[in-house]
């Protein structure tokens, strides 16, 4: 019985090359100069950390130029609320999310229900999600309604098996 996996996941390795050339592009930025802007890495979160919050959202905006060219998604990224640091400096926590959650697996698993569809067959495995069905024109059918919808996650679909 052909089937596939549904799966959220993040490349760490490109998060941290992003975040450095992020850090070594504001090191040489003109209007960047004398705010000791910096993002760091702690586990799965950023701290982006700058003297102002219109210099912190141009050090985040900075971050996500790096990450697109890197090829993170965006959607991955969950911003946090920009907070009074020490010395009155702006901070800013952006959580970098791999693996679907329950709450993201049950709208996924209710978008393939809607379907209507009754070879497929969809069940929760941990953080990411089976699809089987007959035939294998269904589950191409599924990937395709899957990717024309945004469920605010980043989607890849792998382990295709005939």
């Amino acid at each position: 019985m052909p089937s596939f996996d549904i799966v959220s996941e993040v490349n760490f390795q490109e998060v941290r090359n992003a975040v450095d050339q992020a850090n070594r592009e504001v090191s040489t930025r003109f209007d960047f100069k004398g705010t000791d802007s910096s993002i760091t890495i702690e586990g799965t979160e950023l701290l982006a950390v700058s003297s102002t919050p219109d210099r912190l959202r141009a050090l985040v905006q900075v971050l996500e130029e790096k990450m697109v060219r890197r090829q993170v998604s965006l959607k991955a990224l969950h911003y946090g609320q920009i907070e009074e640091a020490a010395k009155g400096r702006a901070r800013q926590r952006v959580t970098v999310q791999s693996g679907i959650d329950s709450e993201h697996a049950r709208v996924i698993n209710k978008a393939i229900k809607d379907l209507k569809m009754k070879t497929i067959t969809s069940q929760v495995q941990g953080n990411q999600i089976r699809v089987s069905g007959k035939k294998r024109d269904d589950l191409q059918a599924v990937i395709a309604s899957l990717k024309a919808e945004d469920f605010g996650i980043p989607l890849q679909f792998v382990n295709f098996r005939e």
